[in-house]
């Protein structure tokens, strides 16, 4: 078996959603350089500063110098997934500052209370927009150029992050994650021939910044290790799901919850 590190070496990993410190998309991007791999990371900063857990502006060139200080490329950019050009120009601006990447973990995701008094029209779409269309448009597109751009035989890894559950004031969230849960498997199969595995990982409740001490105290004793799940839980599972020691994984959905009772 090869060693963790090694088999990240001259690799290229894009991470979506890594805009706020506390977030599971900073702790992989920390993860994946921690071993050796040039991270591209994206951002959008509007959602953070009107509906999110609140604007970090310096955070992205902050995080970019910290990734570097640990030996590795890091380059990033605003992605504003409501844009249908997006998936390509991400493509594009990874291949411009750092190369072909051969990692993608998809986990930026948009997600505001829905049950099923408030879902509306216009919340159902803007979750579709950014959770399955350029999500799934961004990993259709890595994988075409991944076939034109990789030598033959190098693997290549497509991680979704999801989510599932009886959460009834989540119902487009969860919805639209589980869109993406349906996708999973046939896109593997599909993938494979490629050396690409697809895989869905699932963190369970992670405490990223958007919990507050309410929350926390009802989730808790729902987590029998006597803890709530952190970023970097979530970060290390991706990591090992990005080395070469899983290319036989595929086509799986990943739940590393620490055995949470809520389901």
């Amino acid at each position: 078996m090869t060693s963790l590190k090694a088999s990240m070496k001259n690799k290229i990993a894009i991470v979506t959603g890594a805009s706020r410190s506390t977030g599971i998309g900073t702790a992989i991007c920390r993860a994946l350089a921690g071993s050796g791999i040039d991270i591209f990371f994206t951002h959008w900063q509007a959602f953070d500063e009107v509906e999110g857990n609140g604007l970090e502006q310096a955070w992205p060139e902050q995080l970019r110098g910290e990734l570097e200080r640990l030996g590795v490329r890091a380059s990033h950019m605003e992605a504003d997934f409501s844009n249908p050009d997006m998936p390509s120009l991400i493509m594009d601006e990874v291949e411009r500052t750092l190369g072909s990447p051969s990692i993608l973990i998809n986990n930026a995701a948009y997600c505001v209370p829905t049950n099923f008094r408030t879902l509306n029209l216009a919340l159902l779409e803007q979750h579709h927009v950014v959770n399955n269309r350029t999500t799934m448009l961004l990993s259709t597109e890595f994988a075409k150029r991944f076939e034109q751009n990789q030598p033959i035989g190098t693997n290549g890894r497509i991680i979704f992050m999801v989510s599932k559950g009886p959460d009834a004031d989540n119902l487009a969230y969860t919805a639209t994650k589980g869109a993406l849960i349906a996708l999973i498997e046939p896109f593997a199969v599909g993938l494979a021939p490629l050396q690409i595995t697809v895989n869905g990982f699932d963190p369970g409740p992670t405490d990223s910044g958007w919990m507050d001490d309410e929350l926390k105290a009802r989730l808790l004793p729902l987590f029998p290790m006597g803890r709530i799940g952190l970023p970097e839980d979530a970060a290390k599972a991706i990591c090992l799901l990005a080395s070469d020691n899983a290319q036989w994984i595929t086509g799986q959905i990943i739940r590393s919850e620490g055995g949470f009772l809520g389901k």
